[in-house]
C-alpha cells in the first residue's frame, strides 16, 4: 500500500524545518547506511545528533500526531526519529535499488523498532530540482513519487525502492520508519479503506446511525484481532 499524505507540514512548520535543516552540519550519507545500502547510497545526511536535525524532527513528529490520514494509514506504534537527507546534482547524488533494514536501532542504541512502513517527507519544491523521483516497486510495477514540499509518502518497508539521480538543483527530504500496530500491509490497507468508509457514512448519516455504529464496531474488532499492541 502506497499512500500520499498531503500537507503534513503547515507553511509555517515547513519554513522552520527548512531553516533548521539548511543550517545543519551535513555529512556523507554512507555514515548511516546498512551493509547493502552503503554500496548504493550517494547523498548527504544530517547526523542524528545534530541539534538542528533534532529540533526539525520534533516539529515533524508533532505534525504527524495531528494528521488523521497518517494515523489511519500507519496505525503507528512507534516512529523512528526523523532523519534528513540531501541529493545534489553537482555531486551526482542518487540511491540505487535497495530494501530498508528490517530492524532499526534508535540513535542512542537504547532500543530498536521493526520497520513496517517507510516514509519520505518532501522539503524541497518539485520545481527546485530535476530528477530525484522516489521509485517504489510492488506487484503492480514501478511508481514514481515526487510530491510538493510538505507532503509525504508512506510505503511498505519491504518494497524495493530507489531515488533517481538528481540532475539539477538539490532534493531535500526527511525520511523515517514506522512500526505499526498492524504489521501486515494488506490488513492495514483494509482498515484504512474501512475507516474512510466510516467517515463518509458518518458525514452523511451521523455518528449515531446504527449502520455507522455497527461498522465502527467491526473496525475495532478487526483492529483488536490484528494489532500487536
Amino acid at each position: 500500500m502506497l499512500v500520499a499524505v498531503p500537507a503534513v507540514l503547515s507553511p509555517e512548520q515547513l519554513s522552520e524545518v527548512r531553516r533548521l535543516v539548511q543550517a545543519g552540519g551535513w555529512e556523507d550519507g554512507k555514515a548511516t547506511a546498512g551493509q547493502q545500502s552503503e554500496l548504493a547510497k550517494r547523498n548527504l545526511q544530517l547526523p542524528s545528533s545534530d541539534p538542528n536535525a533534532q529540533a526539525a524532527g520534533e516539529i515533524i513528529l508533532t505534525a504527524l500526531g495531528a494528521n488523521g490520514l497518517f494515523m489511519s494509514a500507519a496505525l503507528p506504534h512507534r516512529v523512528f526519529p526523523p532523519l534528513f537527507n540531501r541529493y545534489d546534482a553537482d555531486a551526482g547524488h542518487g540511491f540505487d535499488n535497495h530494501v530498508d533494514n528490517a530492524i532499526r536501532y534508535l540513535p542512542d542504541r537504547s532500543d530498536r523498532i521493526r520497520t513496517d512502513l517507510s516514509a519520505t517527507l518532501f522539503l524541497a519544491d518539485p520545481d527546485d530540482y530535476d530528477g530525484g523521483e522516489l521509485i517504489v516497486e510492488d506487484t503492480y510495477g514501478e511508481h514514481a513519487v515526487k510530491l510538493p514540499a510538505g507532503d509525504m509518502v508512506l510505503y511498505p518497508s519491504t518494497s524495493l525502492h530507489r531515488v533517481e539521480p538528481v540532475t539539477h538543483g538539490s532534493r531535500v527530504a526527511s525520511f523515517f520508519w514506522i512500526q505499526s500496530m498492524v504489521r501486515d500491509d494488506g490488513q492495514r490497507a483494509l482498515l484504512l479503506d474501512m475507516d474512510a468508509s466510516i467517515r463518509t457514512l458518518a458525514g452523511q448519516l451521523g455518528d449515531k446511525d446504527p449502520s455507522v455504529v455497527a461498522l465502527t464496531g467491526t473496525y475495532h474488532n478487526l483492529l483488536r484481532r490484528w494489532a500487536d499492541a
